[in-house]
């Protein structure tokens, strides 16, 4: 785990780097989950994943694609 005072040092970093440094965790959260990494669900979060999944089984053309919902999420703004 990361010491206090190194992430107290990462706070103090100007907003640009530390959006940087989120998009690199990020990509490397990623990369490692393709890879076969397990990311860690709590049962909760497991449960509503497989009866979100199986919602979508049972009707697939209820979802609507990425594209669409991301350019609703901008007209909202």
């Amino acid at each position: 785990m990361m010491a206090t005072a190194d992430v107290q040092e990462l706070l103090k970093l100007d907003l640009e780097t530390r959006l940087q440094l989120v998009e690199e965790l990020w990509n490397s959260i990623v990369d490692d989950a393709n890879a076969g990494a397990a990311v860690p669900l709590s049962a909760d979060d497991r449960a509503l994943l497989d009866q979100r999944l199986q919602q979508d089984d049972e009707n697939p053309d209820a979802a609507i694609p990425w594209a669409d919902a991301k350019a609703s999420l901008h007209r909202e703004r």
